[in-house]
């Protein structure tokens, strides 16, 4: 990967989000890395089955999204790529990723095993896909840094906390 500090035109180069078609990270990632543009797709192996075959394959961690390291007036050349559909934004602004936090990333994929997780955010509802609550529906709440799940008993008014197993939970539709 290429860590230049500054750009052609002498920008100084961030980290930066940009989001894909789908399927396309790694086609996207491939074709800035032939125009010396560094970018990172993480990766995790997963087993698939095909027929009668099982399959590791490598599949992004994050899907629909590959870290491209750019000067921000360069983005003109990471968004003419077939297959970007345009770079993550906050506020309305193109939104760098700081260095620190690309550099924890890279060395946690690179260390440990890691897999895609749900994002399970407060104040959303989930549903016990297992175990002995299985089907109830919540409201996640993270108390304590810890998430507990709060279920609520419409019919008789009344509400419990859980301790959140996040594997155990699925968003309610």
């Amino acid at each position: 990967m290429e860590t230049a500090e500054s750009s052609p035109s002498g920008d100084s180069q961030h980290w930066y989000v940009a989001y894909t078609l789908p399927r396309h990270e790694k086609a996207v990632a491939h074709r800035l890395w032939i125009q010396k543009i560094a970018s990172y797709v993480p990766l995790y192996t997963d087993e698939r089955h095909w027929r009668n075959r099982r399959l590791e394959v490598e599949l992004p961690l994050f899907p629909g999204y590959v870290f491209v390291r750019m000067a921000l007036t360069d983005r003109v050349h990471v968004l003419s790529h077939p297959g970007v559909v345009r770079l993550l934004t906050a506020n309305g602004e193109i939104a760098p990723i700081p260095d620190a936090e690309m550099q924890r990333l890279q060395a946690c994929v690179a260390t440990w095993k890691v897999r895609p997780f749900p994002f399970f955010v407060s104040g959303k509802r989930v549903r016990i896909k297992s175990g002995p609550f299985a089907g109830l529906e919540g409201t996640i709440l993270r108390r304590h840094g810890k998430r507990k799940m709060i279920v609520t008993l419409d019919l008789i008014q009344s509400a419990m906390v859980l301790d959140l197993d996040p594997a155990q939970a699925q968003l309610a539709s």
